[in-house]
């Protein structure tokens, strides 16, 4: 103590303090782990999909429904059309628009200009497909000529080309020609299904950070104005909170998806608009017990108004009881996403979602295929778990009492 103040050092501040205790337990730890990695998976996105075409909606159905490992061939077959460039940026965000049609094959051989592909079939069934070969290889505007060995064409782009055809027939094996392996396997569509997984905790975490801010910005003002000015002010702010208390979630939400429409923006303010009720009684509890402490009697005689009051020295000592709420409704939120994607009224198909994917396969788990189903729910109860162990670690870390020992 020095002249009645007590001197902190960066070992021994509280918020060192609240890291330490932290770092001690395990399963915060790891939970914190666990949610990190999901954001850098969502925030990376398609660059690190193996499908990388909007929503991973690469639909090949020759492969559906594939075993986790699954692997064959490809023979990538030029689009005729202008080639689609995109920035990484706009890639991580949105995908790539693929320039090729992707075909499974067994083999391929040449027989002069043309390209045979023996088409991969689950049934072991011989199926032959021919493709000049020029067409595989570039985006052509006309019908190509093979005259001498030489194939004569124009490409889209208006460039005249004549290239020999073993030439060609190097450019199909070095380039056009790829092996990919699912490692989660196929969907009944043919779709990456582990593409569509990392995809989809987008749609989880981003349900969850927009909801909870809504529902941080309304709770935190509503209970503010409730516990700092009491009276008609509670009295009128508390009646509303507890109609809306009283309504069912999963009813509430479903009626503001109706009234929104149905859609990916219109999910993230239907459920937000749904948990706020829990953090405005929370701050309205704190603030009015601490409304009558001396530093905030100080702040009144120093003539501070009460915006300056309220939000630079009430609620900075109250966000500790907000934050583990905060942790919970992100984990409520994800559910409630989850369950309207299921019910159809959450995110719209073919953007990938966990709850829209289970919808999806569940039919499959009385059959052979019921990962399809599990594998979105295992990620939905990794993720909510997560963030519940967060919570209790967090409660546990910011507890004054726990701190002060």
């Amino acid at each position: 103590m020095i002249f009645g103040k007590r001197i902190y050092t960066s070992g021994n501040s509280l918020s060192q303090l609240a890291w330490n205790r932290f770092r001690k337990n395990s399963i915060g730890v790891i939970s914190l782990g666990v949610i990190i990695i999901s954001v850098l998976i969502a925030v990376l996105g398609y660059l690190i999909t193996p499908d990388s075409t909007p929503m991973c909606n690469n639909q090949v159905l020759e492969i559906s429904t594939q075993r986790p490992g699954f692997e064959t061939d490809f023979l990538l077959v030029r689009k005729n059309t202008i080639e689609i460039k995109t920035t990484i940026f706009n890639k991580m965000l949105f995908g790539a628009p693929s320039n090729y049609k992707t075909i499974p094959v067994d083999a391929i051989e040449f027989d002069g200009d043309m390209v045979v592909a023996h088409i991969f079939d689950q049934d072991n069934n011989e199926f032959l497909e021919l493709f000049n070969i020029a067409d595989v290889c570039y985006p052509l505007a006309g019908d190509p000529i093979f005259n001498d060995d030489i194939m004569y064409f124009t490409t889209i782009n208006g460039d005249e080309m004549q290239i020999p055809i073993s030439e060609l027939y190097s450019q199909v094996l070095d380039n056009n020609i790829k092996l990919k392996r699912y490692i989660l396997g196929t969907d009944q569509f043919g779709r990456d299904l582990l593409s569509r997984l990392l995809i989809g905790s987008r749609i989880s975490l981003s349900v969850g950070a927009i909801s909870v801010a809504i529902s941080l910005l309304v709770g935190i003002f509503l209970g503010s104005m409730a516990g700092f000015y009491r009276g008609r002010t509670d009295d009128i702010i508390m009646w509303f909170i507890n109609v809306v208390w009283s309504i069912p979630t999963l009813l509430l939400v479903i009626a503001i998806t109706f009234a929104l429409g149905r859609g990916f923006w219109q999910i993230f303010v239907a459920v937000g608009l749904t948990m706020w009720v829990e953090v405005a009684r929370v701050v309205r509890g704190q603030i009015m017990s601490i409304r009558e402490k001396e530093f905030v009697e100080a702040g009144f005689a120093l003539g501070y108004s009460n915006f300056r009051i309220i939000f630079k020295h009430i609620l900075p000592n109250i966000m500790s009881p907000v934050i583990v709420i905060s942790a919970a409704n992100f984990a409520a939120a994800i559910l409630i996403e989850a369950g309207l994607s299921f019910l159809g009224i959450g995110v719209q198909p073919p953007m990938p979602s966990w709850g829209s994917m289970i919808k999806e396969y569940y039919s499959f788990i009385i059959l052979d295929s019921a990962y399809l189903a599990i594998v979105p729910g295992i990620a939905i109860v990794i993720l909510v778990l997560a963030f519940m162990t967060l919570g209790n670690a967090l409660r546990d870390t910011l507890d004054v009492k726990m701190q002060s020992k």
